[in-house]
């Protein structure tokens, strides 16, 4: 019998090309998943399982999980996946906004592994690979609420990894730098929705636009999708997976500079770095 491998947000960056990859892993029987299953039929053709499911939904997220079970008895490996960035001052965002973003990244991403859990007990295996951020450990002006969501998965992922362990389940934590998705650009548009243009904070937005968009064009700082693809796939098929994968050799250097700096350092070099 081959591992069922259940993936949130499979319809773009990340998700995607981790599906593309764990397809051609023997062994797997992958199920791609996304809100519209119309935007993943290719990999319907390529050769995984496509289910709708969306993480701020609770009948989705339950027939989703139960679809896998009934083939499998139990979700093999679960690669949550499905986020977004939601950008703006801690004055000006809309807090609506940062609710549902906190739906999407914290409380839908919690429920999928409360859902899955229970077969993966019962089989006495499984993984659990939560895709967090390089900012669950490094924040970024203007990112503030976005960078909670990923400092919330880090700390369910530690807490995660010790509680399942004893099950024979592990849990591991993906945090990726800068990566080429279409995160950047929604994050920009947040940004730019998320005040005046003659608001107090408006040379900071623009700062941070600017800075945003220059980092993502780089080929030092931003790497393709794959490369997260590859970290996901050494902690759904290694014998002994990492607690943690930091991804991007940029993303190594940035958060241990914010270890070593001491905030009044990195703040130093955040102000040279977001000003006009």
């Amino acid at each position: 019998m081959t591992t069922a491998v259940l993936i949130t947000g499979a319809s773009s960056g990340i998700g995607r090309a981790t599906a593309e990859r764990l397809l051609r892993r023997p062994g797997f029987t992958v199920y791609a998943t996304a809100r519209r299953p119309e935007t993943i039929e290719d990999l319907r053709t390529a050769g995984a399982q496509v289910l709708a499911l969306d993480v701020t939904d609770e009948s989705s997220m339950a027939a989703a999980v139960r679809a896998v079970e009934e083939q499998h008895g139990s979700v093999g490996v679960l690669i949550n996946n499905a986020g977004y960035g939601e950008y703006g001052t801690i004055e000006e965002a809309e807090l609506d906004a940062v609710r549902r973003q906190f739906e999407t990244n914290v409380f839908g991403f919690s429920r999928m592994i409360q859902l899955v859990l229970p077969g993966m007990r019962a089989a006495g295996a499984g993984r659990i690979i939560n895709i967090g951020s390089m900012g669950g450990r490094v924040t970024f002006p203007v990112g503030g609420y976005y960078h909670a969501t990923k400092y919330a998965v880090e700390a369910i992922t530690d807490a995660l990894r010790f509680e399942t362990a004893p099950f024979g389940i592990h849990a591991s934590l993906i945090a990726p730098g800068l990566i080429r998705t279409g995160f950047g650009a929604t994050a920009a548009r947040s940004l730019a929705a998320s005040g005046s243009a003659a608001g107090p904070y408006a040379e900071l937005r623009a700062a941070a636009d600017e800075q945003m968009a220059a980092s993502y064009a780089s080929p030092v700082l931003a790497a393709e999708p794959d490369t997260v693809a590859s970290a996901v796939e050494h902690a759904a098929t290694s014998g002994r997976p990492r607690a943690r994968y930091t991804v991007t050799p940029a993303a190594k250097a940035i958060v241990q500079s914010r270890r070593f700096l001491g905030s009044g350092l990195f703040d130093a070099y955040l102000r040279l770095q977001f000003r006009k």
